[in-house]
Protein backbone atom coordinates (compact mmCIF):
# COMPACT_ATOMS: atom_id res chain seq x y z
CA UNK A 1 0.00 0.00 0.00
CA UNK A 2 1.25 3.38 -0.24
CA UNK A 3 3.55 4.74 2.28
CA UNK A 4 1.59 8.24 1.44
CA UNK A 5 -1.36 10.14 -0.71
CA UNK A 6 -0.55 13.49 -2.09
CA UNK A 7 -3.30 15.66 -0.68
CA UNK A 8 -4.46 16.53 -4.55
CA UNK A 9 -5.37 13.03 -4.64
CA UNK A 10 -7.03 12.72 -1.21
CA UNK A 11 -10.67 11.08 -2.05
CA UNK A 12 -10.11 11.09 -5.41
CA UNK A 13 -7.36 8.29 -6.50
CA UNK A 14 -10.21 5.37 -6.77
CA UNK A 15 -11.98 7.89 -9.39
CA UNK A 16 -8.95 9.18 -10.93
CA UNK A 17 -8.01 4.68 -11.46
CA UNK A 18 -11.67 4.20 -12.57
CA UNK A 19 -10.98 6.88 -15.49
CA UNK A 20 -7.71 5.05 -16.84
CA UNK A 21 -9.97 1.83 -16.41
CA UNK A 22 -12.83 3.52 -18.89
CA UNK A 23 -10.58 5.50 -21.12
CA UNK A 24 -11.73 8.70 -20.14
CA UNK A 25 -10.65 10.42 -21.67
CA UNK A 26 -9.34 7.95 -24.46
CA UNK A 27 -5.85 9.28 -23.70
CA UNK A 28 -5.60 8.88 -19.72
CA UNK A 29 -2.99 6.40 -18.15
CA UNK A 30 -1.22 6.11 -15.01
CA UNK A 31 2.51 7.20 -14.88
CA UNK A 32 5.16 5.55 -12.74
CA UNK A 33 7.92 7.51 -12.13
CA UNK A 34 10.80 6.93 -9.79
CA UNK A 35 12.66 9.61 -7.63
CA UNK A 36 15.47 10.61 -6.04
CA UNK A 37 14.06 12.81 -2.62
CA UNK A 38 15.79 14.00 0.50
CA UNK A 39 12.06 16.19 0.76
CA UNK A 40 10.25 15.17 3.94
CA UNK A 41 6.92 13.92 3.19
CA UNK A 42 4.79 16.46 4.15
CA UNK A 43 6.88 18.78 2.54
CA UNK A 44 6.03 16.60 -1.25
CA UNK A 45 2.48 15.85 -0.54
CA UNK A 46 1.52 19.19 -0.42
CA UNK A 47 2.33 19.01 -4.35
CA UNK A 48 -0.27 19.36 -6.85
CA UNK A 49 1.48 18.02 -10.38
CA UNK A 50 4.76 16.79 -11.10
CA UNK A 51 6.46 19.60 -12.85
CA UNK A 52 5.98 21.14 -8.67
CA UNK A 53 7.05 17.94 -7.42
CA UNK A 54 9.90 17.66 -9.57
CA UNK A 55 10.90 21.60 -9.30
CA UNK A 56 11.55 21.02 -5.46
CA UNK A 57 15.33 21.07 -4.61
CA UNK A 58 15.24 17.98 -3.01
CA UNK A 59 13.87 16.00 -5.30
CA UNK A 60 14.35 14.62 -8.87
CA UNK A 61 13.23 12.16 -11.15
CA UNK A 62 15.78 9.70 -11.09
CA UNK A 63 17.89 9.27 -15.36
CA UNK A 64 19.69 5.77 -14.73
CA UNK A 65 20.66 4.18 -18.60
CA UNK A 66 17.87 1.71 -18.23
CA UNK A 67 15.13 3.49 -16.24
CA UNK A 68 12.10 5.21 -18.24
CA UNK A 69 8.32 6.00 -17.11
CA UNK A 70 5.76 3.52 -17.23
CA UNK A 71 2.12 4.15 -18.74
CA UNK A 72 -0.17 1.93 -18.01
CA UNK A 73 -3.53 1.90 -19.91
CA UNK A 74 -7.09 0.57 -19.23
CA UNK A 75 -5.24 -2.82 -20.53
CA UNK A 76 -2.75 -2.71 -18.15
CA UNK A 77 -4.59 -2.02 -15.33
CA UNK A 78 -6.77 -4.53 -13.05
CA UNK A 79 -10.55 -3.79 -13.76
CA UNK A 80 -12.07 -1.25 -11.11
CA UNK A 81 -14.26 -3.17 -9.27
CA UNK A 82 -15.91 -2.49 -5.54
CA UNK A 83 -15.39 -5.18 -2.93
CA UNK A 84 -18.43 -4.47 -1.21
CA UNK A 85 -18.48 -7.40 1.11
CA UNK A 86 -15.36 -5.41 2.94
CA UNK A 87 -16.78 -2.32 2.43
CA UNK A 88 -13.37 -0.70 0.19
CA UNK A 89 -11.88 -0.51 -3.04
CA UNK A 90 -8.78 -1.94 -3.35
CA UNK A 91 -6.28 -0.26 -6.76
CA UNK A 92 -4.16 -2.56 -7.84
CA UNK A 93 -1.37 -2.84 -10.84
CA UNK A 94 1.24 -4.81 -12.32
CA UNK A 95 4.40 -5.44 -10.50
CA UNK A 96 6.83 -3.22 -12.62
CA UNK A 97 10.23 -3.91 -13.64
CA UNK A 98 13.77 -1.80 -15.73
CA UNK A 99 15.99 -4.27 -17.12
CA UNK A 100 20.08 -3.98 -16.69
CA UNK A 101 18.89 -0.03 -14.85
CA UNK A 102 23.22 1.07 -14.34
CA UNK A 103 24.59 2.71 -11.66
CA UNK A 104 24.47 6.53 -11.06
CA UNK A 105 21.03 7.58 -9.22
CA UNK A 106 19.73 5.87 -6.40
CA UNK A 107 15.93 5.61 -6.10
CA UNK A 108 14.56 6.52 -2.81
CA UNK A 109 10.47 6.21 -4.09
CA UNK A 110 8.18 5.52 -6.50
CA UNK A 111 4.79 7.27 -7.47
CA UNK A 112 2.33 6.42 -9.06
CA UNK A 113 0.26 8.95 -11.08
CA UNK A 114 -2.71 10.18 -13.18
CA UNK A 115 -1.72 11.70 -16.53
CA UNK A 116 -5.20 12.85 -18.28
CA UNK A 117 -3.68 13.10 -21.85
CA UNK A 118 -0.44 10.64 -22.27
CA UNK A 119 -0.32 12.23 -26.02
CA UNK A 120 -0.24 15.86 -25.54
CA UNK A 121 -0.23 16.38 -22.06
CA UNK A 122 2.71 18.06 -19.62
CA UNK A 123 4.39 17.29 -16.25
CA UNK A 124 1.97 20.49 -15.01
CA UNK A 125 -1.54 18.31 -16.42
CA UNK A 126 -0.21 14.79 -14.41
CA UNK A 127 -1.57 14.09 -10.88
CA UNK A 128 0.84 12.71 -8.21
CA UNK A 129 -1.66 10.20 -6.55
CA UNK A 130 0.82 7.97 -4.37
CA UNK A 131 4.09 7.54 -3.14
CA UNK A 132 5.98 4.07 -2.26
CA UNK A 133 9.33 3.84 -0.39
CA UNK A 134 11.28 1.67 -2.75
CA UNK A 135 15.08 2.34 -1.56
CA UNK A 136 17.13 1.02 -4.22
CA UNK A 137 20.85 1.50 -5.68
CA UNK A 138 21.20 0.27 -9.24
CA UNK A 139 24.14 -1.51 -10.38
CA UNK A 140 22.80 -2.71 -13.99
CA UNK A 141 21.01 -5.26 -13.10
CA UNK A 142 16.66 -5.32 -13.16
CA UNK A 143 15.05 -3.93 -10.94
CA UNK A 144 11.14 -4.86 -10.11
CA UNK A 145 8.87 -2.97 -7.86
CA UNK A 146 6.93 -5.58 -6.38
CA UNK A 147 3.63 -4.52 -5.68
CA UNK A 148 1.36 -5.10 -2.67
CA UNK A 149 -0.51 -8.18 -2.95
CA UNK A 150 -4.14 -5.64 -1.65
CA UNK A 151 -2.81 -3.13 -4.40
CA UNK A 152 -1.31 0.07 -4.02
CA UNK A 153 -4.29 1.86 -2.69
CA UNK A 154 -7.14 1.65 -0.19
CA UNK A 155 -9.77 3.44 -0.03
CA UNK A 156 -12.07 2.75 2.99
Amino acid sequence: MADQVYNIALGRAAELYNRVDTNDPANSVLTIVVINTTATDATLKDMDTLSALLADANTAEVTNTGYARKELTDADIVAFAPDDVNDRVDLDIPDQTWTAVSAGDNWTDFLVCYDPDSTAGTDADIVPMTQHDMVTTPDGSDITVQINASGFFRAS
